[in-house]
């Protein structure tokens, strides 16, 4: 067996239907496109969300709520869940790089440091913001924060 020998089973292909090639083909005249209309005409293209010129779907549903442009985003961690972390990956110092690295966050995520749980391990932490609980709780373990 070659390449150049190849070919599909018989049966497995079929031909496409030759439409616009005269009436004598039975496909002739309209091509299956019916009479007039849009859909007749070359170019037709239906619109995304089209509805036949009832209120699309997405116009008749309400609209709820804001999305302000300027809200900040963080990712949250937890005090019991930086010395998971820090006991998992044996690290002393956690920083967004760090968990980036790690794989637990993205890349360009922002981190904040919460007060719930405890934290045993005296860690050097950096973070993009923290509560102020949080921050004693470090503190009293004898470890430090810095806010980037």
């Amino acid at each position: 067996m070659e390449l150049n020998n190849l070919k599909p089973a018989a049966g497995a292909t079929k031909s496409g239907k030759r439409i616009a090639r005269g009436q004598g083909s039975g496909r002739g005249g309209t091509s299956t496109r019916g009479h007039k209309g849009a859909k007749s005409r070359s170019g037709y293209k239906r619109k995304r969300g089209f509805e036949g010129g009832q209120m699309p779907l997405q116009m008749r549903l309400p609209k709820r709520g804001f999305n302000s442009p300027n809200r900040v985003a963080y990712v949250a961690f937890n005090l019991d869940r930086l010395q998971a972390i820090s006991e998992k990956h044996g690290l002393t110092e956690i920083s967004p790089e760090a968990l980036y690295t790690a794989g637990i966050i993205k890349k360009n995520d922002l981190v904040k440091v919460l007060a719930t749980g405890e934290l045993t391990a005296k860690l050097t932490l950096t973070a993009h913001a923290a509560s102020a609980s949080a921050k004693e709780a470090i503190e009293k373990a004898g470890g430090t924060l810095t806010i980037a």
